[in-house]
């Protein structure tokens, strides 16, 4: 078995491990195969190709969830330590920094689930935690799209009773970016919040569990960087005792250094400082991002921890509190941590990246992700719009896969945005993820025992049947094979796997074929076996 260039594997146990002093692991080939995995935004890419797979996780995460693994639908998997390269060509697959690479080969016929479950019990085991049942049977609200920058608090009372007013049910309602004065403080601005504890109260009593936007930046010019310069927990200039100012999309900050434990547990302690002063339930983690780390560019205390490294540090922090989210992540998987989709554009594009991406989401290890907020997160796209000039079908089409997946996450409004005809199907997709409820919770449930994914890649679930490539269909745990619609037709082909099949409105059907069903817009296809 010849798995990788220039190596000698040394065989355990069928299992090829690989030492080596070389720079770069060549992977050939099997006949028929195809590779997964990585990073979550590469589901759309996926299975990889030449054209498309040449990657640096090193320097990107796609604004998403990585990981240091690789994916065969012949049962063989790669797994890295360290942030990788990866490329492709007619070779096979090629990845760098490979001292601890290991190579599994599986008997023939192994399948793409054997090589996930393989890769699972050997580098992150199913962990048997899970977040709190409330992300998973009820719809998810942010303020994000509806206030932007100017988080206040009369307009997130105005936002939360609106849900309710408008016949949606109560959930994790998340207030996001622009409560504090500076980044670093932890404390709402006074002048936009004058009685927070009294607003957290509220929302409690209206039914919501309360989330705030944090990021792991400090206004650089600010006293808090002032402070935590002089302490040492910010991450450093290179080669000097100051700390370093960090462009990221908000503009240019410091950043705390989480590879230092001081100050680690000095910014865990203002969160839950807040918890106690506010009665804050919990925090969307945003930022942490591998880019703004860069070795080359910063110095942290540890001197190893840079990359994707200080990315894992921050998801660990997540970890430490049941109310969370996150959008970066390295590793991590089956943690029990809530995840979402990085921001989609709110185009057809955008909406078709969102089922693959979550595939790929299940394949790296996070069962519990959200598959961003329904229209996509970019706010310019919603602004000045009314029900007359909006287009609904993008709105309902992301709403309908979103009541399908494992969280479903508003932040427009929908009925800003919505004539009341659509407003009603977006309302009843939302209560069709309430009665989903109790079966989401059984697949959140079976996942953090046996580490599987809730969303499932169709050659996961049915091998040697020919879904390699398909990537617009999807299996919500073992009962639901959910075929929605991501484009502006108003009809789709689906491909059904062998046996007899039934769909969401009773017709039924032989599997092993390929359909052509009519899709209007208050329809979200989905199909489930016949025994």
């Amino acid at each position: 078995m010849t798995l990788i260039k220039s190596l000698a594997p040394i065989l355990i146990l069928g299992v090829a491990t690989l030492a080596t002093d070389a720079a770069d692991c060549n992977i050939p080939l099997l006949e028929g195969e195809q590779w997964y995995g990585a990073a979550t935004d590469l589901g759309p890419l996926s299975p990889l190709r030449p054209d498309t797979a040449r990657y640096d996780l090193k320097v990107e995460n796609f604004n998403n969830q990585t990981s240091p693994l690789l994916l065969s639908s012949r049962g063989r998997y790669v797994w890295t330590g360290a942030p990788f390269t990866l490329s492709m060509d007619d070779q096979g697959l090629w990845t760098n920094d490979c001292d601890s690479a290991v190579a599994v080969e599986q008997a023939a016929g192994a399948t793409l689930r054997d090589a996930y479950l393989a890769a699972s019990a050997a580098h992150f085991p199913a962990s048997d935690n899970t977040p709190p049942e409330i992300f998973f049977d009820r719809p998810i609200f942010n303020t994000w799209i509806e206030l932007v920058y100017d988080q206040n608090q009369a307009d997130v009372l105005r936002y939360a009773r609106s849900i309710i007013d408008h016949g949606f049910t109560p959930g994790v309602l998340m207030i996001d970016d622009n409560w504090q004065k500076d980044y670093g403080v932890y404390a709402f601005r006074p002048d936009l919040f004058p009685s927070p504890k009294e607003m957290v109260d509220t929302l409690h009593e209206l039914g919501f569990k309360v989330m705030l936007w944090v990021s792991p930046f400090v206004s650089p010019d600010s006293k808090e960087a002032r402070d935590l310069n002089k302490l040492g927990y910010l991450v450093k200039q290179k080669g000097k005792k100051d700390m370093a100012v960090i462009p990221w999309w908000n503009g240019h900050s410091a950043a705390f250094d989480l590879s230092n434990p001081q100050a680690y547990s000095y910014l865990k302690g203002k969160l839950t400082g807040m918890q106690r002063d506010y009665g804050i339930d919990g925090f969307k983690f945003d930022g942490g991002d591998p880019q703004f780390y860069m070795a080359e560019e910063v110095d942290v205390m540890d001197g190893k921890s840079y990359g994707p490294l200080q990315t894992e540090l921050w998801a660990q922090l997540a970890s430490e509190f049941p109310y969370h989210e996150l959008r970066a992540c390295w590793k991590m998987g089956n943690r029990g941590l809530v995840q979402r989709l990085g921001d989609k554009k709110y185009s057809w594009e955008g909406v078709g990246n969102l089922v693959p991406a979550m595939i790929s989401a299940g394949l790296i290890g996070h069962a519990y992700t959200c598959p961003d907020m329904i229209g996509g997160g970019e706010y310019t796209s919603f602004q000045g719009v009314d029900t007359e000039s909006f287009d609904p079908a993008l709105i309902v089409r992301s709403c309908q896969i979103h009541s399908m997946m494992p969280m479903m996450q508003f932040s427009v409004a929908p009925w800003r945005v919505l004539k009341p005809e659509y407003l009603e199907i977006c309302k009843r997709y939302a209560r069709w993820h309430e009665e989903l409820g109790p079966y989401i919770l059984d697949q959140v449930k079976a996942a953090a025992k046996t580490g599987e994914p809730i969303v499932r890649h169709m050659a996961y679930a049915f091998p040697g049947e020919g879904f390699e490539e398909v990537n617009d269909q999807y299996m919500l745990g073992d009962r639901y094979l959910v075929a929605p619609v991501a484009t502006a037709e108003l009809s789709r082909s689906v491909k059904l796997p062998k046996g007899k099949w039934r769909d969401d409105q009773g017709r039924k059907y032989s599997g092993g074929k390929t359909y052509t069903i009519d899709v209007p817009l208050d329809r979200l296809p989905y199909f489930e076996k016949i025994k």
